[in-house]
């Protein structure tokens, strides 16, 4: 009998082991599916809603770029320059056991513009307007203002979703482009510095190391991440329940969510790019 007793238990665990794979399973195919329908909801009304006399807002466009883009540019812009400073000081404290400190140049350049600029930005924008996204999505579901859009015959996608979506895309790849500037700038003052480098002699060495690849390498990272960001945002926010305590849950899950996205994504884009 308690062997019998023994064996129940263990096909009990098993079968809720299960259970909650198949639950997870459904719940991540049900997200992505939901991903795929606003982009392509999202292009539809970018492309084919002007024909149908209900265009994206161009002054809700700019001022999502304003609040994703131009007010976010001085902490990108001390971030970066640490970011750039520390992988000067790492480098050449490495570099320097092989005699070989000259030459840190090469990996200050590489690493900024392929990786860090690209990566520090993202998550940066992503714990700023992405969880201010989704915020302001959760409080308005749970207002009901969304479905008042429905019934005055506005769809929520062309109205909150789009000019979300285009001023991430536009706003996250120009921050990363001034996250690269500063970082390798704040590198070379300290590489100056500390090894007696002209700026003229850095920057020719810059020049020569990165070429137009490199920079559409973390520009197209930039890219993704933005849609991944929009996305997840929205998302969390539309799925809230409950009133004040539902917004700051899915406020922190989607930050979480996002900044977990960049990070693996970021890791799979090197992976694939550099076999």
């Amino acid at each position: 009998m308690p062997a019998d007793s023994s064996n129940e238990a263990q096909e009990s665990t098993v079968i809720r082991f299960t259970e909650k794979i198949g639950r997870g399973t459904i719940s991540a195919i049900e997200v992505f599916g939901h991903w795929g329908v606003l982009i392509g909801e999202s292009v539809y009304w970018l492309f084919l809603g002007p024909k149908l006399k209900q265009p994206v807002r161009t002054n809700a466009v700019f001022a999502q770029m304003m609040e994703i883009g131009i007010r976010a540019i001085p902490i990108v812009a001390l971030l970066s320059a640490t970011i750039g400073v520390m992988l000067a000081i790492q480098g050449i404290h490495t570099l320097r056991t092989f005699g070989a400190e000259s030459r840190v140049v090469v990996g200050i350049s590489l690493s900024v513009v392929r990786e860090f600029s690209a990566l520090i930005t993202g998550i940066l924008v992503a714990g700023r307007s992405g969880s201010a996204l989704a915020a302001r999505l959760s409080t308005m579901q749970i207002n009901q203002e969304i479905d008042a859009l429905r019934v005055m015959g506005i769809h929520p996608v062309r109205y909150l979703v789009v000019p979300s979506l285009i001023a991430m895309m536009v706003m996250l790849p120009s921050l990363t482009f001034l996250s690269d500037l500063v970082a390798l700038y704040a590198a070379g003052i300290f590489v100056s510095l500390d090894l007696g480098i002209s700026q003229a002699a850095y920057w020719s060495q810059t020049i020569e190391i990165l070429s137009v690849g490199d920079l559409w390498h973390g520009l197209g990272k930039a890219s993704i991440f933005a849609v991944l960001i929009t996305l997840i945002g929205i998302v969390n926010g539309a799925s809230v329940t409950g009133g004040a305590e539902g917004v700051g849950k899915v406020t922190t899950r989607a930050v979480v969510q996002a900044i977990s996205a960049i990070v693996v994504t970021d890791m799979l884009f090197a992976f694939v790019v550099t076999r």
